[in-house]
């Protein structure tokens, strides 16, 4: 078992081995095969325990990452365990479905140094996994249970993070969400094959057990008013997400056969979870042996190409009208799309979608990139007469999100916006405009990631703490 750190001169970067392409594009099962002990010890002796840990600095939640890896590295597993866990959540969840190559990895010395990143996010996994096979991952206790209660809008990351935290200081947490499941994007949003559902579901037991009280089915605005929700709770968190998909503006975008790509994941991770879906059934929602064009270069639509290759469709193309170097996905999932079959067609846009009714084809035109935008992207430009034809019976758009209007459908009118349609909040204490109402996650930041959506929902249980204290004080002084 190795106990030194700094063996990155002998010891070479490693993954865990891969299930190979053509067993894994048949199931919906993850695809890496978990590490064993020593080889867990071995990649986590492998950290040069930087003075200045690029990778801590470079994590939405400040994970204590060198220190973490030098536990694991010493065997001492329980309190790897403990230190990962004391800054995030959702530690199992993380080591799955974080960009690592994006952030902590991305920013590792090591990778800057062209010796490779240590595999934290793999060590996040292996770190959790341990502890839930060995029993020390237990519900919470708090120390003193508070009388008073927050009501949290929302089961997604943001929202189950903060009913984490706000249950550990004793507070009587409601959560409420519209879906009959709680885990949001977690549980119907990403495909089995990046996140087992039985890892959200332990998760979402775990905090039942420790007294969060799920409310599920029960959409605010019809079961009750925001307003309602706040004569119950002396704190409310909004934390619902973005899931209004931005549409396709080109001629035939109203045809049959093109379908936005939450509708597509949502539905495929029913029927993986045992549900009856009409709309998989009568084939609108469902990848098999047709030919699927996928428009859009972010994870969303990594998620939708590799869900269409395990339905069994025909072809699956991927249009993406920057190229490779600028794709805002991961590279790591295009690079898996890729051996499982996924053909991407790069620096094209769809410029009309064809047929008779329902859809026959896309007919697409070449880009060129020419300068960089404020954002140092290079903006695609057509190029004129460069128009082909891609035939495709099924169309799914990822071309992002963007927020529901929560004033109308919460009877809010006077719940302020953002400009981009978020919920305005007050970025020290992320509370709205109405007090006592806070806001976190994607409704309030915009889409992102789920890292991000749990920073939030720490940062936003610490100021609803502090908002309760502090009323509770001026109560007494009065």
């Amino acid at each position: 078992m190795p106990s030194k750190m700094l063996q990155f001169t002998r010891v070479h970067r490693a993954t865990p081995d891969k299930r190979k392409p053509a067993e894994r594009r048949n199931d919906f099962g993850e695809i890496y095969q978990p590490f064993t002990t020593d080889q867990a010890a071995t990649q986590a002796s492998r950290c040069e325990q930087c003075g200045i840990p690029f990778c801590q600095i470079h994590c939405p939640v400040g994970n204590n990452i060198p220190d973490w890896l030098m536990l694991a590295a010493s065997g001492r597993m329980d309190e790897a365990y403990a230190l990962s866990s004391a800054t995030n959540n959702f530690p199992e969840i993380c080591g799955r479905i974080c960009p690592q190559d994006r952030l902590c990895e991305g920013s590792c010395v090591l990778e800057q140094s062209h010796h490779g990143a240590v595999t934290i996010g793999t060590m996040e996994k292996h770190i959790t996994d341990t502890a839930w096979a060995n029993g020390w991952v237990k519900p919470s206790r708090p120390l003193a249970e508070k009388n008073d209660s927050v009501g949290i809008v929302g089961a997604g990351p943001a929202g189950l993070a903060a009913a984490d935290q706000l249950r550990k200081q004793g507070y009587q947490v409601h959560v409420y969400d519209r879906h009959d499941r709680a885990g949001g994007l977690l549980i119907y949003g990403i495909p089995g094959f990046k996140l087992d559902k039985d890892i959200v579901t332990r998760r979402t037991r775990l905090l039942a057990d420790g007294g969060v009280t799920f409310h599920l089915g029960f959409s605010v605005g019809r079961d009750a008013s925001l307003a309602e929700l706040r004569s119950r709770h002396a704190a409310v968190l909004i934390a619902t997400g973005v899931y209004k998909a931005r549409q396709l503006s080109v001629p035939g975008a109203g045809l049959a056969g093109i379908v936005p790509a939450l509708d597509y994941l949502t539905t495929s991770n029913r029927i993986g979870l045992g549900d009856k879906v009409g709309d998989f059934d009568n084939g609108r929602l469902n990848a098999a042996d047709r030919n699927v064009v996928v428009i859009g270069g972010g994870d969303t639509a990594m998620d939708c190409v590799r869900t269409a290759i395990r339905q069994g469709a025909r072809s699956v193309k991927c249009l993406y009208r920057r190229d490779r170097a600028n794709m805002p996905g991961s590279k790591r999932e295009v690079g898996h799309a890729e051996e499982e079959g996924v053909e991407f067609v790069w620096q094209v846009a769809p410029e009309a979608i064809l047929g008779n009714g329902r859809v026959e084809g896309v007919r697409c035109v070449k880009m060129h990139l020419g300068i960089a935008d404020s954002s140092g992207r290079q903006m695609p430009t057509a190029i004129d007469g460069s128009h082909f034809t891609i035939p495709a019976d099924l169309v799914i758009t990822a071309l992002g999100f963007d927020p529901e209007d929560v004033p109308a459908l919460f009877g809010a009118p006077d719940l302020e916006l953002a400009s981009r349609g978020t919920i305005r909040v007050d970025g020290r204490t992320q509370m709205t405009t109405l007090p006592g109402v806070f806001a976190a996650g994607d409704i309030a930041r915009g889409a992102s990631l789920v890292v991000w959506a749990i920073k939030d929902g720490r940062d936003a249980a610490a100021s609803i703490d502090q908002f309760i204290c502090s009323a509770k004080t001026r109560q007494a002084a009065e």
